[in-house]
């Protein structure tokens, strides 16, 4: 970790709400004045969208599927961590989404990345977003390099379903095909995805107040009035419960370390919550 230049990621699964929670990050951030150099998770992902399509036609899944360690750049994402905490630089991509009306003008054909090449210079700290933000394995330790490490994770009923009605809404996927291939990751979402999120300083959990027993068919995904939020600190220390208690209607403690608050206000707690820490960072302050 490094005080001249931090580091914050965010991480969780495909439909856990990442996204979502960077684009609080990117509000928080032009409040605050802080020039963020901006990366995202699947821009290290080892295959283009062809090429995993051809590897899955024959039934090899390159080395299974995005959750999987070896089907990502696992080792330029720790050295861009190591790199930027050290030297305020690092090299990185852009993986080219359908919409990305930019960079598809530019002339990136969708489902491929741009090419390696250096950060924006001059930033203040590094914003990760994605799956890997913290993993811990036997070669790899990403979680060292991270100064405020935050996890997004939906109870796992609630993020099959908003990743079903993600894929198939906006993505053109059939339900069958998404069902799919929340089956073929399970294996790796258990070895490479949770054990994320013991090495986080906070987790933010979802939970619906509806029935969602049975994922595969729920028409729609539960409102932030129909869920409430869990949000647990590794270190209680860091922020003033008290005062969380007071400024953030109907909430309350399930535990010395754990504040539950309606879903409506998760976006109130985060900023909240995150501000104070994201100012001292920029300070020169780390968290244990």
């Amino acid at each position: 970790m490094s005080k001249r230049h931090p580091i914050i990621a965010v991480t969780g699964s495909s439909g856990a709400g990442t996204t979502t929670t960077g684009q609080i990050f990117r509000r928080l951030f032009a409040g605050e004045d802080i020039r963020a150099a901006m990366v995202a998770g699947d821009s290290f992902h080892r295959y283009t969208r062809e090429q995993m399509a051809r590897l899955a036609a024959k039934g090899q899944f390159g080395e299974r599927n995005h959750f999987a360690l070896a089907a990502n750049h696992i080792d330029r994402l720790e050295a861009l961590f190591y790199d930027y905490g050290h030297t305020g630089n690092g090299r990185y991509r852009e993986y080219v989404h359908d919409e990305d009306r930019s960079l598809v003008g530019a002339g990136h054909k969708p489902g491929t990345f741009t090419p390696w090449g250096p950060l924006p210079s001059d930033t203040d700290l590094l914003f990760y977003e994605g799956l890997h933000g913290g993993v811990v394995s036997e070669n790899i330790n990403i979680a060292q390099y991270v100064d405020l490490l935050i996890g997004v994770v939906p109870i796992v009923n609630l993020e099959w379903i908003q990743k079903i009605h993600r894929d198939t809404n906006q993505r053109g996927y059939s339900q069958e095909a998404v069902v799919q291939t929340i089956i073929n990751r399970m294996e790796d979402y258990v070895h490479d995805i949770v054990p994320q999120f013991s090495h986080t300083h906070i987790n933010f959990q979802r939970i619906p107040l509806v029935d969602t027993s049975n994922p595969f068919i729920a028409r729609d995904v539960p409102t932030e009035d129909e869920s409430m939020v869990l949000i647990h600190f590794r270190d209680a220390t860091d922020v003033d419960l008290g005062w969380l208690l007071q400024v953030i209607p109907q909430s309350s403690l399930s535990r010395h370390d754990t504040l539950v608050i309606p879903g409506p206000k998760m976006a109130l707690a985060m900023d909240l919550i995150i501000r104070p820490m994201v100012q001292k960072l920029m300070a020169g302050k780390t968290f244990a």
